[in-house]
């Protein structure tokens, strides 16, 4: 009997082992599902940026220029269509992208120092 015993609680050892293991598996994969869609999600964002970035530099280029002080001195005259957007031509608009921009290059560059 003892050494029926005996076995009967090795395999319950090796059962609880194998439990123990199949839920370190389960989690790890849910690790790498959960961190290859974030990947995956990252690249496709950092694409979408790297196409924006003729647009951002147009955009820094022409805030404060002198073509954006005479569109926006128009724009306080009246002199352009009510209808036309003119998100670029608030004191703000653009200067908040641009502040965005600098602090995301931070973080990601705060990102990259944490990582090594």
């Amino acid at each position: 009997m003892e050494h029926i015993e005996g076995n009967s609680h090795m395999e319950q050892a090796e059962q609880s082992l194998q439990t123990e293991q199949i839920a370190r598996i389960q989690q790890m994969e849910r690790c790498l599902d959960h961190a290859s869609q974030a990947v995956m999600r990252l690249s496709a964002a950092l694409d979408e940026y790297a196409n924006a970035q003729d647009a951002l530099r147009q955009l820094g280029d022409y805030y404060g220029s002198d073509q954006w002080k005479h569109d926006f001195a128009d724009d306080l005259a009246g002199l352009l269509p009510p209808d036309l957007k003119r998100g670029v031509l608030s004191e703000d608009a653009v200067w908040n992208l641009l502040e965005d921009v600098r602090d995301l290059k931070e973080r990601m560059a705060d990102m990259l120092k944490e990582s090594k």
